[in-house]
C-alpha cells in the first residue's frame, strides 16, 4: 500500500487497469503477468506508463487468490535481488501465518 500511495493518481491508474487485466482474464499476456525464474512461486505484475516501469510482485494461494505483495518502481535492467528476496519473505510469513490460524 506503501508504493500504491507514493503514486502520482495517473500511475495509481495504470496499476489499477493492469491488475484488473490480472484479475479478469483467463489467459493474461507475459507482458502484464509472468512467473519470476528461479523463485518458489513468485509472480510479478508488470506495469508500463511512457518511461515509468512497475512491478507488483504477487503468489497465488489454492490456485485462487492473488495475494499483492511488495511494488517498486524497476530502474534498471535487471530486478533487484533485494525486491525478490523481499517477496519471497512476504510469501513465507503470509503462508505462516495462516498455517498458525488453523
Amino acid at each position: 500500500m506503501d508504493f500504491y500511495l507514493k503514486l502520482d493518481k495517473k500511475s495509481r491508474a495504470k496499476v489499477d487497469w493492469t491488475i484488473k487485466v490480472v484479475e479478469y482474464h483467463e489467459i493474461v499476456p507475459t507482458d502484464y503477468f509472468q512467473r519470476m525464474a528461479n523463485t518458489d512461486g513468485i509472480w510479478e505484475i508488470r506495469i508500463k506508463l511512457g518511461s515509468n516501469i512497475y512491478r507488483v510482485f504477487c503468489f497465488f494461494d489454492e490456485d485462487q487468490l492473488i495475494v499483492l505483495e511488495n511494488g517498486f518502481q524497476k530502474k534498471t535492467q535487471k530486478t533487484p535481488k533485494n525486491e525478490i528476496r523481499k517477496a519471497e519473505r512476504i510469501k513465507k510469513e503470509y503462508f505462516n501465518e495462516k498455517e498458525s490460524k488453523h
